[in-house]
């Protein structure tokens, strides 16, 4: 007479009692990690970004540097990959982060904004560069507080429509964001930088709009600081070089178009494939910037139209995810906080591939993730941990608790016992 195997018969007697099998903790904490397509995607794309920018950033600057005696070359790909390990630490600390705890700290990041802001201005500690006071710090470590102010202004303007939706109905009732937001440009237009001014405005101007503001209003607004920017660039010479240079830069080829038409002849002459990696004539004598403003010239000039295409193929699959992420976010603050954001990436990639091709101004606007800059490398991962951190819980701060139920107890009552009539009665009793 054979017997049963004494598993089989353990697993009979569990399921006649109602107790049910264990289930491996493995396969539960897999599916438990297992993120959302959109945070698969921004992550994939920006680790993609990041690779391409050591690459360029390598190939564009290691020749220039090497013929005017500053090292073998590697100076520039060091601090890049310095600082986007300081940036990949941010966003992962940021990703990790509750919204709320955030949300609760924006009126500080503001503040500090502000009075960074300010202090660039102040004679012995602003830094001067080219012109320009946008930097603070010393010697090798600046950082431009202009940067963190685009991140401190998106996560104002969501707590504030947040707090208020029916705000953003109509521009009257809008004074509050747009004080502070008229604020901020005011300042960093003193410094001068008009390619921030304009991310911002055109990063706002998108935010509102998710927020419900009505296009002829939002139009009106436009138009007027459209009026406002051409006066403050007509009235300052080399601005108004630029701008008259964008409308025929050959016509001021050997001056304020220089930069301009050598980015031009570089894409140009690079075809559809390049001429290869590190191949580039034209970032060794005559495209200023190359590691940095006009590194997208460098691209097209080695790689071609097929790597322009690809490294805007990447940051298109950033916009999908990211709206994707606004979409399904639970709450006003998250999806305004993940609109924000991803306008922000796509606003400053979009005006830099402008002003390299042609189609706008030259505005000292960095490409994202690309280009060699510091502060604007650590802000720009730090705004991209804040979207997978909405991706990643859909916006909302609540955890999943696992409630373990005792292998001898069901559902109909305690330590095995079913319920009587006894039972029922005494609890109808005691209610």
């Amino acid at each position: 007479m054979t017997h049963p195997p004494r598993a089989n018969t353990r697993r009979a007697e569990n399921a006649q009692e109602g107790v049910r099998p264990k289930v491996s903790n493995g396969g539960a904490m897999a599916r438990q990690k297992q993120q959302p397509l959109e945070h698969r995607l921004l992550l994939t794309a920006t680790f993609c970004l990041l690779a391409g920018g050591a690459v360029m950033v390598y190939s564009a600057s290691s020749a220039r540097t090497m013929l005017q005696g500053q090292g073998d070359g590697t100076a520039y790909l060091t601090k890049y990959v310095a600082y986007g390990a300081v940036g990949l630490l941010g966003m992962y600390l940021v990703s990790r982060l509750n919204l709320e705890l955030i949300r609760r700290y924006t009126g500080v990041l503001l503040a500090t904004a502000f009075a960074l802001l300010l202090l660039v201005k102040v004679p012995g500690v602003g830094v001067r560069v080219n012109g320009a006071h946008r930097w603070l710090g010393f010697g090798p470590l600046q950082f431009q507080p202009s940067e963190i102010m685009k991140v401190a202004l998106i996560l104002y303007i969501s707590a504030m429509v947040a707090q208020r939706p029916k705000m953003a109905r109509n521009i009257r009732t809008l004074g509050p964001v747009l004080l502070v937001a008229i604020g901020a440009v005011g300042l960093i237009a003193l410094q001068p930088d008009l390619g921030t001014d304009l991310v911002i405005c055109a990063t706002v101007g998108t935010m509102l709009i998710a927020a419900g503001l009505p296009m002829r209003q939002l139009g009106l607004a436009a138009g007027t600081g459209a009026g406002l920017i051409m006066l403050f660039a007509i009235f300052e010479p080399y601005r108004r070089a630029r701008l008259t240079s964008f409308l025929d830069p050959w016509d001021h080829a050997s001056g304020a178009g220089f930069q301009a038409v050598q980015g031009q002849i570089a894409i140009g002459s690079g075809g559809l494939f390049g001429h290869g990696l590190g191949a580039s004539i034209q970032k060794i004598f005559y495209v200023p910037e190359a590691h940095t403003d006009f590194i997208l010239a460098v691209i097209g000039e080695e790689l071609g139209l097929a790597g322009i295409l690809a490294l805007l193929s990447l940051y298109g699959i950033i916009g999908y995810a990211g709206l994707r992420t606004a979409r399904n976010a639970k709450g006003i603050y998250a999806k305004l906080l993940a609109g924000g954001l991803t306008s922000l990436i796509l606003c400053q990639a979009l005006l830099n591939v402008y002003a390299v091709l042609g189609l706008a101004p030259l505005t000292g606007v960095p490409l994202p993730f690309i280009s060699s800059g510091s502060t604007s490398l650590i802000v720009m991962l730090g705004a991209m941990g804040l979207l997978l951190n909405v991706a990643s819980n859909g916006g909302t701060a609540s955890h999943l608790r696992v409630v373990s139920h005792a292998p001898d107890r069901d559902r109909g009552g305690r330590d095995g016992r079913t319920r009587g009539a006894g039972d029922r009665g005494r609890r109808r009793a005691a209610s």
